[in-house]
C-alpha cells in the first residue's frame, strides 16, 4: 500500500474527502524538516506511542572503527542518531497468527 491508497481507505472509513485525508497523514508522517507531528518528536528527541500499534523513538549508534572490505584498510565511521520503530504487543500478536 502507498500513500494515495492510504488515503483513500483512510477517507472511505472516516467519511473525509481524499484531499483532507492526504493532509492528515502528511501532517502526521510527512518527514520534511519542521513538519510531520512523528518526525518533530523525535528530532526533540522524545518517542511517540500508538497504544497496541507500538512506538517511534531515536537511537544513538557510538563512533566505531570498520573496515573497508576492498583494501582492508581502516576507518572512523562517525556516531549516528537514527530512527526506531518497536512494534506494540497488539500489533505484534495479529501480524504473527
Amino acid at each position: 500500500m502507498n500513500k494515495k491508497e492510504m488515503a483513500a481507505k483512510l477517507a472511505k472509513q472516516t467519511n473525509l474527502s481524499q484531499v483532507k485525508a492526504m493532509e492528515v497523514i502528511n501532517a502526521i508522517f510527512d518527514a520534511h524538516t519542521g513538519r510531520g507531528i512523528i518526525a518533530v518528536e523525535l528530532d526533540a528527541g522524545r518517542k511517540v506511542t500508538i497504544p497496541g500499534f507500538g512506538t517511534f523513538y531515536t537511537r544513538r549508534r557510538a563512533e566505531r572503527t570498520a573496515t573497508k572490505p576492498g583494501n582492508q584498510e581502516k576507518m572512523t565511521v562517525p556516531p549516528k542518531t537514527y530512527a526506531h520503530f518497536r512494534s506494540g504487543k497488539t500489533l505484534r500478536e495479529r501480524v504473527s497468527e
